[in-house]
């Protein structure tokens, strides 16, 4: 597909503050982290978000991997739809500023950029765990030799209910027919090796690779080209659940031969809790009509959708469009439509190179109080330090008989980070609107909450 230039690229962001954002020059210090702060040119975009209060003052609000906070003009965007449909009622379909039949058509350039697709490619539709529920009626076809489905441990519990009753709905065991990849004896994280290993040696008793972007409980960031590569050399599908991906780390589906994707938008997309989810379907798919899927009326050719009960065989648009089932929720999508357009005019790129100023000078702070603290401390980093394999996410894995309490602490404190158990806090620092001051108060933070036990 052909892209528009992001108005602040990768290139131009690293030219204005590569000096600056050295991490060999990282210090501990408050004003340090101003003076980066300074030298951001993505700083201004803070102001566009709405953030809680805590004392008079900002939260350092590091749980956008859970819910991203509310762009202010979201207010406008859905204000302008519901004054649509008062000024105009069912004629909002066509009239207004953004008729409603081709509504979901909005969102289609947008998407293309976060995921690397084409346009024919991506729809907006549903919430991500129907997606991927539709996307296994279309690409989970079990044979009586070849019906498993791989997935990471620890994958977010919603994927592996799915799966379970996917596999359970077309007669097989799900404790015969669910293969995890487990990280090593002592290690908190998958290796890529041994992904592809159990693809090379047991590809032929799997159907279907199911991985998540980035998985949810340590922050890992997979390597999706390697996996999509090592599946289809196995003869397996292969789809992935983006939800903590999209608009977190640069993606190229398309490119990298992947089968189908979901993706939420109420995370790092900022597009308000429970807001209508994306779908990725490869080009070599969309125009198979034979397809099986599960049909309803907006997946059939817009050309012909409003002849009603006259179109008495389903006829899917060539393209993403056609998994759509019903009319999109415009009202959800109005919020969304805000939120993208903050994306379009920030740039992927110059977010992706912030995001990994912003984690490398969380570590750089975690590693310079460990060593004050002669290596003792309450918990341990279990995100990988390697940039390529972490998004915006740094999980904390806590040590102790009382591992929620270091979030409840923290929050007391003023951070809003979330914790996920047996004893795991999760914070986020999110290039859109996090700072750098940010990083440090809550560095600063954690040092006096955190229990002084081994790490």
């Amino acid at each position: 597909m052909t892209r528009e230039p992001d108005p602040c690229t990768l290139t131009s962001y690293d030219s204005r503050v590569s000096s600056t954002y050295d991490p060999s020059t990282f210090e501990p210090t408050e004003a340090f982290a101003l003076r980066l702060d300074a030298a951001d040119p993505l700083a201004a975009f803070r102001r566009r978000f709405a953030f809680p209060q805590h004392d008079g003052r900002d939260v350092i609000y590091l749980a956008g991997n859970s819910l991203g906070l509310m762009p202010h003009a979201v207010r406008d965007a859905v204000g302008e739809e519901l004054d649509t449909w008062a000024r105009h009622a069912v004629d909002g379909h066509f009239e207004g500023p953004h008729p409603w039949y081709p509504y979901h058509e909005l969102f289609r350039d947008s998407c293309c950029r976060l995921v690397g697709a084409r346009p024919e490619e991506v729809v907006v539709m549903n919430t991500l765990t129907a997606n991927l529920h539709l996307m296994m009626v279309s690409f989970y076809r079990p044979t009586a030799s070849r019906f498993k489905i791989l997935m990471e441990d620890t994958s977010f519990p919603s994927d592996t209910y799915a799966v379970q009753s996917q596999l359970r709905w077309h007669g097989y065991n799900p404790h015969e027919g669910l293969l995890r990849v487990r990280p090593r004896e002592g290690e908190h994280l998958l290796r890529t090796e041994d992904i592809e290993r159990m693809l090379a040696e047991r590809g032929d008793e799997i159907a279907l690779v199911l991985f998540a972007g980035v998985n949810y409980y340590t922050g890992q960031a997979f390597d999706l080209e390697r996996i999509a590569t090592a599946a289809r050399r196995a003869g397996c599908v292969v789809g992935f659940d983006l939800a903590h991906a999209a608009g977190n780390l640069p993606l190229s589906l398309h490119d990298w031969d992947v089968d189908f994707a979901c993706w939420c938008s109420y995370k790092y997309l900022n597009g308000g809790p429970g807001c209508v989810a994306g779908t990725f379907v490869h080009a070599r798919h969309v125009a198979d009509a034979g397809l099986p899927r599960f049909a309803g009326w907006w997946g059939n050719d817009p050309e012909t959708r409003f002849r009603m009960h006259l179109n008495e065989t389903f006829a899917p648009v060539a393209s993403a469009d056609a998994w759509q089932l019903s009319n999109p929720p415009v009202l959800a999508l109005a919020a969304l439509r805000a939120s993208l357009a903050i994306f379009d005019e920030a740039g992927m790129a110059a977010l992706r190179a912030k995001s990994l100023r912003l984690t490398g000078y969380l570590l750089d702070l975690l590693d310079r109080m460990a060593v004050e603290g002669g290596g003792a401390r309450g918990y341990e980093v279990i995100t990988p330090r390697t940039e390529r394999a972490r998004g915006c996410q740094v999980s904390l894995l806590v040590h102790g008989d009382r591992p929620r309490s270091l979030q409840e602490r923290l929050q007391g404190a003023g951070v809003i980070s979330d914790f996920r158990p047996p004893n795991v806090v999760r914070v986020a620092p999110v290039p859109l609107y996090n700072s750098f001051h940010d990083v440090w108060r809550f560095a600063a933070l954690l040092q006096a909450h955190a229990e002084d036990t081994p790490g």
